[in-house]
């Protein structure tokens, strides 16, 4: 009945910046009536892309929008620049929460705001293993940054223990973020 896409690409830039470009599209397998007219089976209902410059600590510093297919022509792409205002966001801080005050309801465009709400997850695993290294922690001895976000990583965790045993907590105690930790062994 419908196909909803979602594609999410991460492009080096010369500079040391980054380039993301996220798609979303919305196709029936019948003709849609819409109240603009009728869109053949296959055509897509909505069709947008938002775009990011992002640097390597995943602050935004350009983003913008573009609506190529769209139920209402003239109107749901008349949101203009509403996304610049994700510029100066950081994927990892708050994100979610800082889109949805920016560009809840008519701020901006439902698909375009629901679409930002994989750009921190997508954007991490293009730079995990390029631009971050997944197995090292922080520069103050902090667990590395999967460590305590999701469930497999959660630090009291069978998967912790056999793969980053010096971040393991045992069930009951402070997680790994919570609790500073030890530095490196010297010897």
């Amino acid at each position: 009945m419908h196909r909803r896409a979602i594609d999410v690409q991460v492009f080096a830039r010369d500079d040391g910046l980054f380039e993301v470009e996220a798609a979303l599209s919305d196709t029936k397998t019948s003709d849609m009536s819409l109240a603009t007219g009728v869109r053949k089976a296959g055509l897509p209902i909505h069709d947008m892309r938002l775009h990011l410059t992002v640097d390597r600590q995943l602050n935004i510093h350009a983003a913008s929008s573009k609506s190529e297919w769209m139920p209402y022509p003239g109107a749901c792409d008349q949101h203009g620049d509403a996304y610049a205002r994700l510029v100066g966001l950081n994927l990892m801080k708050s994100f979610r929460q800082s889109v949805k005050t920016r560009l809840a309801g008519t701020q901006g465009c439902t698909h375009l705001t629901e679409l930002c709400q994989v750009l921190p997850s997508a954007v991490l695993q293009a730079f995990a293993g390029a631009v971050i290294d997944p197995h090292a922690g922080g520069a103050n001895g902090e667990a590395p940054f999967q460590i305590d976000r999701c469930h497999a990583l959660r630090s009291d965790g069978q998967t912790v223990q056999t793969h980053y045993p010096r971040w393991y907590r045992k069930p009951g105690t402070a997680s790994a973020a919570a609790v500073p930790a030890m530095p490196a062994s010297t010897s």
